[in-house]
């Protein structure tokens, strides 16, 4: 044991002692504190890496903002979206082992895998899912708010999700399109994305720290909370979030002296102390131009920076004339940035417990001006200017009054009751509304929304935290609700890619439990003019109506006296009581109440 503090002190003696004496790095402390205070980031930490050393690394600020418990370059991090190289990684390898072509359909490998239509079935191959060209967009809140640890349940959703574009006419963000390259390695080896990346890049590249769930952050010492910067700037404490089933897009833990050997790898060509571990040939492709992002032009302020293109995890630009590899990474409470000049043989890793956070770019570009040489920039300044004027702009909205698309003094058509229920759309999951002190709230599996009145059938919806409503941000999606012909609701639509028309979630109304003695008072037979409508129980718990020369309808208890048709929209029966004895029944539908007295 002292031995290895002994060989760890030295380490950290060693690196700081380069770091002194590498006179590109002289004042960097100072840099990166200013950092930390203008962004008002509870911490962050960072890597260098020149050629097969580490030539600085050290964390600043807070892991654990409450008890003040430093970060240091070994502190363990969510690191989001730059997961993504790995797992792209992964296929590489198996190419190398003659597993797989990128030309393969991805349908091969996992049979069960359908996309929206036929033209994406026959002509999508593996080299579109790593690359993001697809033409599917995000989809992200199928994933996001509508989470599964079952990958095989979050393939299914892919064959309801549409397009925006044809394949390959468009570059398009696509977390899904990861999730499906993690488990056409499963299929392949055998093994789950998990033991793939720990046995594939962990193990052999001495990432002893580094993990692949959140389980297994929470029980290792040494790991950052993530938190928000609140409008007051409040540093709030945030939850940590499972990505879970969508590991392959975003699931890894590290931590900068982890991340720095994973970008050493890559700068050497795919080796680590001469045992390859990823092939030169598929190093270059990896992080050549694959796809075009966007037209990334020069701007007048910064000439020297500009394009922006996808390879395999990674994003590639041109940065004051160096060819820049670099992938950010984003979830709740974190941000990150891993990036490497290849030609230079440099690399920066920035990990920050900051959700969004400006510190990963900032930190980066800082580090890569000193190290690169030439033109420079003070991003501090730049980003508080740009802050400043965020704030001036917010407030002259403010005295202005920001114009609004809101009509004043409209009315939901219906009662609160005749929202609730569950909705559901096959793309994305099934989530609740439900009345609770007379407010609507709309309940999924990891948040909850407070459902506030906009106009005519359309809710706003805003957070419920720990503290309570959040009612500073709604964002910009709303709730938009539809009647069916029947006058009921019967679906809702939420604006959630701004690329598609809304997803629509279907609803079924809440189901209320009735015992079988209460259902046996409905049990009979109903004359409706002329014709006998017969009510019965079966399965001793189920209530169904027969209409001569139709076929039985199973009724859903809805409230006290009320039933929905199960497959009929619009449909409903509501009877009617006397002295505690069922008289009479109305058959509600679309064409108008027929009413039908018991015999």
């Amino acid at each position: 044991m002292k031995k290895s503090i002994c060989i760890f002190f030295c380490l950290a003696l060693f690196i700081s002692s380069y770091a002194q004496t590498d006179k590109r790095l002289k004042g960097l402390d100072k840099d990166l504190n200013t950092i930390l205070e203008v962004t008002k980031a509870p911490g962050f930490a960072v890597a260098v890496v020149d050629g097969d050393k580490i030539i600085y690394s050290k964390g600043f600020g807070y892991s654990d903002y409450e008890n003040k418990i430093p970060v240091d370059a070994n502190t363990l991090f969510a690191i989001g979206s730059a997961t993504k190289a790995f797992t792209s990684a992964i296929l590489g390898q198996l190419r190398s082992e003659d597993k797989l072509s990128f030309d393969d359909s991805p349908l091969k490998h996992i049979p069960e895998l359908k996309f929206y239509n036929d033209n994406l079935n026959n002509h999508v191959i593996i080299k579109d899912l790593m690359r993001h060209s697809t033409g599917l967009p995000r989809h992200d809140l199928s994933w996001y708010l509508f989470p599964s640890a079952d990958k095989d349940s979050l393939i299914a959703r892919i064959a309801h999700q549409e397009p925006f574009t044809g394949i390959r006419e468009e570059w398009h963000y696509n977390n899904f399109m990861f999730l499906a390259q993690g488990v056409i390695a499963e299929k392949i080896t055998g093994q789950s994305w998990e033991e793939n990346i720990k046995t594939r890049f962990f193990e052999p590249l001495g990432m002893s720290r580094s993990k692949t769930a959140l389980s297994e952050l929470q029980k290792t010492d040494n790991a950052a909370f993530g938190y928000e910067l609140k409008k007051d700037d409040k540093i709030s404490k945030m939850d940590y979030y499972d990505i879970s089933g969508m590991s392959p897009a975003g699931s890894i833990y590290s931590s900068a002296n982890d991340m720095a050997k994973w970008l050493n790898m890559w700068i050497n060509k795919g080796k680590h102390h001469d045992q390859e571990i990823l092939s030169e040939a598929y190093i270059n492709e990896a992080m050549s131009s694959q796809m075009v992002m966007t037209a990334a032009l020069p701007e007048e302020e910064n000439p020297d920076l500009f394009f922006a293109n996808y390879g395999y995890g990674w994003m590639t630009m041109a940065y004051r004339g160096h060819y820049r590899v670099e992938h950010g990474g984003n979830i709740d409470g974190f941000s990150a940035s891993a990036a490497f000049f290849p030609s230079d043989k440099l690399g920066i890793v920035v990990l920050a417990n900051q959700n969004g956070s400006s510190v990963p770019n900032l930190v980066r570009n800082t580090i890569a001006d000193r190290l690169l040489g030439g033109k420079t920039t003070d991003w501090i300044k730049r980003f508080v200017e740009k802050q400043e004027n965020a704030k001036k702009m917010e407030t002259e909205l403010k005295q202005e009054g920001s114009e609004t698309t809101q009509i004043k003094n409209t009315r939901p058509s219906h009662v609160m009751q005749d929202y609730t229920g569950s909705y559901e759309n096959a793309g994305y999951g099934s989530f609740n509304i439900a009345i609770v002190n007379d407010s609507l709230f709309a309940n999924f599996k990891r948040k909850k929304l407070y459902l506030k009145h906009y106009h005519y059938d359309v809710f706003e919806p805003y957070e419920v935290t720990k503290t309570g409503i959040d009612t500073t941000n709604s964002g910009t999606m709303r709730l938009n609700f539809a009647i069916g012909d029947g006058g009921n609701i019967i679906q809702v639509a939420l604006k959630v890619e701004a690329a598609l028309d809304p997803i629509v979630f279907k609803r079924t109304p809440n189901i209320i439990d009735v015992s079988t003695a209460d259902l046996e008072m409905y049990v009979g037979d109903y004359n409706l003019m002329g014709s006998t409508l017969k009510i019965y129980i079966k399965n001793e718990t189920v209530l169904y109506l027969f209409v001569p020369g139709q076929p039985e309808y199973e009724l859903m208890p809805t409230e006290k006296h009320k039933f929905s048709l199960k497959v009929a929209d619009g449909f409903k029966i509501e009877f009617f009581e006397t002295d505690n004895v069922i008289t009479d029944m109305n058959l509600i539908q679309p064409n108008g109440t027929f009413k039908a007295k018991k015999e």
